[in-house]
């Protein structure tokens, strides 16, 4: 009689691990293919938000006379990038890209552009990588120690030649 208990004791043991890896296991997998719950949403453009939200995110005061000016935030999983891009003069192109504290001066471009990826061609401009003569630099505030854009890993900066002496300025900030 003790032996027909532990047998059913131990079928019942057997059959909830069996039944509890089923469990798991079907949690873990059921309908997402591998994928995190609401990774597919991503990336994608948040709403409403511009250019006054990525100046504001890069420390950067729009430059007074800048023309043609375009922001937008893309949300990725891990973080958000956040473009800009204007008009302006070569002096004070010069002036924002100074004003980074780049880790290279402004040069022809041999930098090809790790954060706007689709951003720039969202907001109706050709991306700079694609424009012949686009130079650009590039900044990591935190590693030059610049306390005012602390929150802000890395900026790449490109700057193409346009019409009547002005310059299209690109800025990709995360």
């Amino acid at each position: 009689m003790i032996r027909r208990r532990r047998a059913n004791g131990r079928r019942t043991a057997a059959r909830a691990a069996v039944g509890a890896t089923v469990l798991l296991l079907g949690a873990c997998t059921a309908g997402h293919g591998g994928r995190v719950a609401g990774e597919e949403r991503y990336p994608y453009w948040q709403e409403g938000a511009g250019a006054a939200e990525a100046a504001a995110f890069m420390k950067l005061r729009m430059p007074a006379g800048a023309d043609e000016v375009k922001g937008a935030v893309r949300v990725q999983p891990q973080e958000r990038v956040y473009l800009l891009s204007f008009l302006t003069d070569e002096k004070t192109a010069r002036s924002v890209a100074d004003d980074l504290r780049p880790d290279h001066p402004l040069e022809a471009q041999g930098l090809s552009s790790s954060l706007s990826g689709d951003g720039f061609e969202h907001l109706g401009l050709t991306p700079p990588q694609e424009v012949e003569g686009a130079r650009s630099t590039s900044a990591c505030p935190p590693c030059a120690g610049d306390g005012r854009r602390a929150h802000v890993q890395a900026v790449e900066m490109h700057v193409v030649d346009g019409a009547a002496g002005r310059v299209r300025v690109y800025l990709a900030a995360y």
